[in-house]
């Protein structure tokens, strides 16, 4: 997953992440969490931890979704929020993925074998076969409307997706690039590899949300979060700026 991040990117590790993250050869800008599953990091300075309740009304994800939208990232990577041993916190992250999607952040969520993006209404989105095998659109609000899916073996011309019914699952590529609008409703898209297939470290360019910054540099923000990455059981969560 080191393909996932460059020079320059903001880090922050959300309870357990930090192990992870230093497993990956990466030093947080910001280890922050409750730390219900993990001890406490030692030995960072003042701004570095951020210690949280356990009793709070959003998961530490959540809480670092929101200081990357506070801070002005224009796009952000969550890589560790897909899988693990709570199917409740990979659907967390979802509606995570969503809210900073509403915030005005891309928002995409990543493991080794998928990738997670929204369609959000005004916002086309041009998907890449890179090498994705299958890309499948679920609603997130009940119905979505107006959908259009361009450059597919199945293609779709303002189509209508409902929660209770999975038609816009497992297409693929007739082209490099398939365009997605949807009308009304947010939807989310996930690209995945074929039965079999292995990701390769390096063959997959993520694209990095760019905020600019004082100076006119830009950077990129990451979350690495527990649950994450699976690499030698590694679990990550990034974020872009």
């Amino acid at each position: 997953m080191r393909c996932c991040w460059q020079p320059g990117d903001y880090v922050i590790a959300c309870d357990a992440g930090w192990h992870n993250a230093r497993r990956l050869g990466l030093v947080p800008d910001l280890v922050l969490g409750d730390f219900d599953s993990s001890r406490r990091p030692e030995g960072l300075g003042e701004g570095e931890l951020l210690v949280l309740p356990r009793e709070k009304d959003e998961t530490d994800t959540h809480y670092a979704a929101r200081l990357a939208a506070e801070k002005g990232f224009a796009q952000a990577t969550l890589l560790g929020a897909l899988g693990g041993l709570r199917m409740e916190h990979t659907l967390a992250n979802l509606a995570t993925g969503l809210w900073l999607e509403n915030q005005g952040v891309r928002a995409i969520l990543e493991d080794e074998r998928s990738r997670v993006q929204y369609l959000m209404p005004g916002r086309p989105l041009r998907l890449a076969r890179e090498n994705w095998t299958y890309f499948s659109l679920f609603p997130l609000e009940g119905t979505a409307e107006g959908v259009c899916i361009r450059g597919a073996k199945y293609p779709l011309e303002n189509g209508t997706l409902t929660a209770d019914f999975p038609l816009a699952v497992s297409n693929a590529f007739a082209a490099d690039e398939v365009e997605l609008t949807v009308a009304k409703g947010p939807v989310v898209v996930i690209a995945t590899l074929g039965d079999g297939a292995e990701l390769q470290a390096g063959e997959q360019a993520v694209d990095l949300f760019q905020n600019e910054a004082g100076g006119g540099k830009y950077s990129t923000g990451q979350f690495l979060q527990r649950k994450a990455i699976k690499i030698s059981a590694g679990v990550g969560f990034r974020s872009g700026a």
